[in-house]
């Protein structure tokens, strides 16, 4: 069991590295995230104050989000490893992490993006890079599970 935690913990920040970089500005992604974010129509002064305004909340805001990936992380490592215990192939045990993201996160990012405030000419394009940013997720957190079982 600790070999578990410690690789949910794992994935957490793997979540964390993948997020940082998938939601960039250095990426088509994370231009889509500052345009739903309305950055795109301020200023370059007004991004940073909005930054520094954001500052104090972020330490909050990415417990948080820790602690939401943890527990996402968690569920991929169990299945994972208890999948390859009981003598699955790899690409089996993945597949019920990967059905649970398509059954599960795809239905709720969708029903966010569907029912939010989005711009609708950036609303498929978010959809699609918030999707699969966890599909990516899944399927790191997934194979760095495999490399402990």
């Amino acid at each position: 069991m600790i070999t578990i935690l410690l690789l949910s913990v794992a994935g957490a920040v793997i979540a964390a590295i993948v997020g940082t970089f998938w939601y960039s500005n250095a990426t088509p992604m994370g231009k889509i995230h500052m345009k739903f974010l309305g950055f795109d129509k301020l200023s370059p002064e007004e991004q940073k104050r909005k930054m520094e305004e954001a500052k104090p909340m972020m330490p909050k805001m990415y417990a948080g989000q820790m602690i939401l990936s943890f527990l996402t992380s968690f569920a991929v490592v169990f299945v994972v490893i208890q999948s390859l215990h009981n003598g699955l192939s790899l690409w089996l045990a993945l597949a019920f992490p990967i059905f649970s993201w398509l059954c599960y996160m795809v239905p709720i990012i969708g029903s966010g993006v569907l029912w939010s405030n989005t711009d609708r000419s950036i609303a498929w394009p978010r959809f699609i890079s918030d999707a699969l940013s966890n599909l990516v997720i899944v399927i790191l957190v997934g194979l760095l599970a495999s490399l402990f079982a």
